[in-house]
């Protein structure tokens, strides 16, 4: 029987990021069930727009193996060409990832020509729109989208904005799948403390990833403050010992001044005891030592759709902490797989941590495990399926 074809396209190894690292399990995931082609870009952003580095070529667990790199998303006569040569594959289908309208004229017009050929589109819609808005964002998200035959979603907060440019568009609404790749040494939590020279009787809690500012660190900083500045127990160091409570700050700030602010905030505070920074991009073989060693994560979001960060922890097994906004509290049980708090609400974020470790925090976990398949890449692959 022969399987049908799809092309995927979207970053991979060696570009950086959570969407690479999506993409590449993805790529895994639909190889089991279809023959799936790779497709990714030779140049992805210009560096006039994008000056850090875009590859890490440190770590190939993500790799997807056989991937063509054929896409300047700058230039529209390798567009034309790429979509010449995915025509020539004959696929039944081409899933594309979103996330930033950067790539509207792009795939307007790879998926209009692919189109013609009859060929059907898919899009995965990590962000409809962009977290980050900007004046023309929601022209050139409906110039694309407008183009897809199918969507794949991870909220049910973009539902919603998806139907505000595309009504009766055909979705499936899927959570996230966890990163479980990540574990690749198989780290306990001591061993992974000895490494990050932490005790094994202080509690800690972890922010990783981008630093921006609609992720809301300013608000875990500030309810830090409130638990010190009331004498909370959760901060009291065990046997003398200091301190009784850690955050890490683990991810690039972006710029010297974006981090200025954070530690200035911090000193403004007076919790610089208890708070340490990791900055800069996090080599995906660095990533498991700052999980494997927490014992909670949080996400203080002023807005969010959802994030990789929530399914990196739970391929971990380690309660989130995370705010009421977008898709967070689609896949943050609240009293079941970790605490949810309002946005923007630093004392609640205080209170949600006191409750969190004065509890057992080990049910958690094992509520995480139990509700697996949720969250499997395999369970997306059968999304996709319906789609097609």
């Amino acid at each position: 029987m022969n399987r049908k074809r799809i092309v995927l396209i979207g970053p991979v190894y060696p570009y950086k990021g959570g969407i690479s690292h999506y993409t590449g399990l993805l790529y895994r995931a639909l190889s089991k069930e279809y023959d799936t082609l790779m497709v990714s870009y030779r140049m992805q952003y210009p560096k006039l727009l994008f000056r850090r580095e875009q590859r890490d070529y440190k770590n190939d667990s993500f790799r997807a193996e056989d991937t063509r790199y054929l896409i300047n998303t700058a230039d529209p006569i390798n567009i034309h060409r790429t979509a010449e040569w995915i025509i020539s594959r004959k696929p039944d289908a081409v899933l594309i990832q979103w996330w930033h309208p950067y790539f509207a004229p792009c795939y307007t017009i790879l998926a209009g020509r692919l189109k013609r050929a009859g060929i059907r589109i898919l899009f995965t819609c990590h962000n409809v729109f962009p977290h980050e808005r900007f004046i023309f964002d929601k022209w050139l998200t409906k110039l694309t989208l407008s183009r897809g035959d199918g969507f794949i979603l991870h909220s049910n907060e973009s539902v919603g904005e998806l139907l505000s440019i595309k009504p009766g568009a055909r979705y499936r609404v899927n959570p996230h799948p966890t990163y479980q790749a990540f574990a690749l040494s198989g780290l306990d939590r001591a061993s992974a403390r000895r490494l990050l020279n932490t005790g094994d009787d202080v509690r800690t809690a972890l922010f990783f990833g981008f630093v921006r500012e609609y992720k809301g660190l300013k608000h875990l900083i500030r309810a830090i403050s409130i638990l010190k500045d009331r004498g909370s127990a959760l901060m009291s160091a065990p046997a003398g010992k200091a301190p009784g409570f850690i955050l890490y700050i683990v991810g690039d700030f972006g710029s010297s001044r974006n981090k200025e602010e954070y530690l200035s905030l911090i000193e403004e505070c007076g919790v610089a005891h208890f708070i340490s920074v990791i900055d800069g991009y996090v080599p995906d073989r660095e990533v498991e030592k700052y999980f494997a060693a927490c014992d909670v994560v949080v996400l203080p979001y002023e807005s969010a759709t959802q994030s990789g960060i929530v399914q990196i922890a739970y391929g971990f097994l380690k309660p989130v902490i995370a705010t009421r906004t977008g898709g967070l509290s689609d896949v943050v049980e609240d009293g079941v797989t970790g605490l949810l708090v309002e946005p923007f609400d630093d004392q609640g974020l205080a209170e949600a941590l006191e409750r969190f470790f004065s509890g057992d925090h080990g049910r958690y976990s094992e509520n995480i495990r139990a509700d697996e398949y949720r969250f499997s890449w395999e369970r997306m692959v059968l999304s996709i399926g319906e789609l097609l």
